[in-house]
């Protein structure tokens, strides 16, 4: 069974850093591609960051080149989202998602694998 753990949500001040963790159990790692999306009240669901594990391609959305940073640590099978310069636009709910697949995907339907979410909140 596959399971997507996301860790380091919560509150910070704008211009503040937080570093989200997915932990995945039950993949072969090595062959799959995660990153996060995340979602505002009221918004449309916008993806964030990817990382393709077997070539380490990543992608960033617009909104967050420059101060988010995608990593992986494959022998602990868990990506992490370091997120610096933090904006109160930044303030969404998280989700890690992850696919099996060589490549960049940026659509939400294209991850057959998805966490719970966790609560990113920016003050200003």
């Amino acid at each position: 069974e596959v399971q997507l753990v996301e860790s380091g949500g919560g509150l910070v001040q704008a211009g503040g850093s937080l570093r989200l963790s997915c932990a995945a159990s039950g993949v072969d790692f090595d062959d799959f591609v995660l990153g996060w999306f995340r979602q505002a009240p009221g918004k449309e669901r916008e993806g964030v960051s990817f990382i393709v594990i077997t070539d380490k391609k990543t992608y960033y959305a617009d909104s967050v080149k420059g101060r988010f940073t995608i990593s992986s640590d494959d022998a602990k099978n868990t990506v992490y989202l370091q997120m610096n310069s933090l904006k109160p636009e930044d303030t969404a709910v998280y989700y890690c998602v992850a696919t099996e697949w060589g490549a960049i995907l940026t659509r939400w339907d294209d991850y057959d694998y998805r966490a719970r979410g966790t609560q990113v909140t920016v003050s200003s």
